[in-house]
């Protein structure tokens, strides 16, 4: 990995001016691959497995885009982040998207010179607690000891929380995501809070993962999604569509298992969709079947929430928001027309 440089909101954006009129898309046809950034193991999110393969929600995000741009979904090289250096990565240009379980916040939005491209979760933190503690709710933690992540939006929320309730805290924060599990686990603190999908995932890395539960509490708004740096238009289409074809192919029912009959459809939402009718690939610099190859090697959007995180995975998270609009939740595809 390139060694990181810290910049200030400031110099992030000079680096965002510097950067405005850059071709994100024109470089990654060049060099053959998209270089994405991902957390450094969350499962069901982004997570190596033995062999150093990559996989979650997060993932599929990268390798939809890859599948866009190059007819191929593995043309996709990772570079793990903390969550105190990731945005650090993405300005100074070493990988090409985040994707990495990030929030999207003003703050972010406007003074880091970067720019979110869609929600592919929608989150909200909470608190896990060893069951033994006793405790039902987390407005009866006040003098608890809390292990966070430094840098990330969590560490404000939890002291926000506290703060509003009266209840004091002890922050025990650390960089790394594995460090907080581990202090949390060998009992370093009381309370382990993350957003409830990290809780969920991280809970089936401690030794008895029976022994924990997550408190009813959701304390905040987290959507998450992947980000690209401003200025780059193009790029950041590419982007956000790549993750509205995968949420679109889902409403029109069209999965990687039948993607190929449904060219046969007269359908003509659905033909320009894969590209049998249009030119829709030609404003975003791309192949005409680029929606099709999407989902073809990477699925619809629920094919990859039940394969990484749905309830017959160990993370059992239902969809609940995360669902279509027209079921209920929040996921709704801009129109592919």
């Amino acid at each position: 990995m390139k060694k990181l440089v810290m910049l200030t909101a400031g110099a992030a954006l000079a680096v965002a001016a510097g950067t405005a009129n850059a071709a994100t898309l024109d470089d990654v046809k060049k060099k053959g691959f998209v270089q994405c950034g991902v957390s450094q193991g969350l499962p069901g999110f982004s997570n190596p497995d033995e062999k150093g393969n990559w996989s979650g929600i997060d993932v599929d995000v990268c390798r939809a885009v890859a599948a866009a741009v190059f007819g191929d979904a593995t043309k996709v090289k990772y570079t793990p982040l903390s969550a105190k250096e990731r945005f650090t990565a993405l300005q100074s240009g070493e990988v090409d998207v985040l994707s990495r379980n990030t929030t999207w916040t003003l703050t972010r939005d406007t003074s880091l010179g970067l720019d979110f491209t869609g929600v592919n979760y929608y989150d909200g933190q909470g608190f896990m607690v060893r069951k033994k503690l006793g405790v039902k709710s987390a407005k009866e933690l006040s003098g608890a000891s809390v292990c966070t992540n430094i840098g990330t939006t969590t560490e404000l929320n939890v002291s926000d929380f506290f703060r509003a309730n009266g209840m004091k805290i002890e922050l025990v924060a650390f960089e790394k995501a594995d460090e907080v599990v581990a202090a949390y686990d060998a009992g370093r603190c009381d309370v382990y809070t993350t957003d409830r999908s990290g809780l969920a995932a991280q809970r089936t890395k401690m030794k008895n993962p029976d022994e924990h539960m997550v408190l009813p509490e959701i304390i905040s708004k987290e959507p998450l999604g992947p980000v690209v740096r401003h200025g780059d238009n193009q790029w950041g289409d590419v982007v956000r569509w790549a993750l509205f074809a995968m949420i679109q192919a889902e409403e029109s029912e069209i999965t990687s298992g039948n993607v190929d009959k449904m060219k046969d459809t007269k359908n003509p939402d659905v033909r320009r969709f894969l590209g049998l009718e249009g030119d829709m690939g030609k404003s975003l610099g791309l192949p005409n079947e680029w929606a099709y190859n999407i989902v073809k090697q990477v699925g619809n959007y629920g094919e990859s929430y039940d394969k990484h995180v749905g309830p017959n995975t160990p993370l059992k998270l239902e969809r609940g928001v995360n669902a279509l609009w027209n079921k209920g939740g929040l996921q709704y595809p801009m129109p592919i027309r």
